[in-house]
């Protein structure tokens, strides 16, 4: 079982498309990282009064990104990093026969883009799941303030690290674990994203379909489903449309706890 799980399972047993271009700026809102409510899990994480005044005057602008829409596409120029304020996206990458695999399912305070410092380009498209909101954070910008401030130097390296680490546990995910420990790992991992949102970790809406969430998970569309009745029926979750329901973590934790 993952770090990430256990703390949520440990929290909880205490306290039972179109390109770029179509990506809408409104500059006239200058973005401020001290008011942010998701400051605490993204960058300014940490920082001096002053660093995160730096900070502000690296944020180019605020850009709502609609449903559906896609903040970048794999193969378009890397210039910025991308904090997301609101909302919620999706990765993915095209196989070699065509089809999507989703690769990620990203949160406020979460940073994307960084598939693109490699080679200057991006390697996923990300697309919003909802009406979104991302701060733009130029790169060149960021690097020159990070190599000045030593706090923000070590929260980017913490971003790329967890960026790193996510895909560790996803190949763990695909290669090791059984249909139904994958789909209760993904619920209790999810479950912790939004406590630590100050969010509720029993019920939350999942914006994923259930075909992306196949995807992601490495599943067919018809397991999702079974899945999802089966933990049903046997009382661990409620499942109305998309809102989830965790009525029994403890039972989900037992349930990948069963093969490992």
């Amino acid at each position: 079982m993952s770090r990430s799980v256990m703390s949520t399972l440990a929290i909880q047993q205490s306290n039972p498309a179109p390109a770029l271009q179509t990506v809408i700026p409104y500059c006239e809102l200058k973005p401020h990282c001290a008011s942010c409510g998701m400051r605490d899990l993204c960058l300014p994480a940490g920082l001096s009064p002053e660093a995160m005044r730096q900070l502000d005057q690296v944020v180019s602008r605020r850009a709502r990104v609609k449903r559906r829409d896609c903040l970048y596409r794999s193969g378009d120029p890397f210039t910025s990093l991308y904090a997301i304020r609101l909302g919620t996206f999706k990765s993915l990458v095209l196989t070699r026969d065509g089809r999507e695999q989703v690769t990620g399912y990203h949160m406020g305070g979460e940073i994307v883009g960084i598939d693109g410092i490699g080679d200057s380009h991006h390697a996923c498209d990300v697309i919003a799941l909802e009406d979104s909101e991302v701060c733009v954070l130029p790169f060149d910008k960021l690097d020159r303030l990070a190599r000045d401030v030593p706090s923000l130097r070590r929260n980017l390296f913490r971003v790329i690290s967890r960026d790193l680490c996510h895909s560790h546990d996803m190949m763990l995910l695909l290669g090791s674990m059984r249909a139904e420990e994958r789909l209760a790992v993904f619920l209790l991992d999810l479950a912790g994203r939004y406590q630590a949102r100050g969010y509720s970790s029993h019920e939350f809406v999942l914006r994923m379909t259930r075909e992306e969430l196949a995807s992601y998970l490495g599943m067919k569309l018809e397991t999702v489903s079974r899945l999802f009745s089966r933990l049903q029926a046997e009382g661990l979750i409620q499942v109305q449309g998309r809102t989830i329901k965790l009525l029994d973590s403890l039972g989900l934790g037992r349930l990948i706890g069963q093969h490992s």
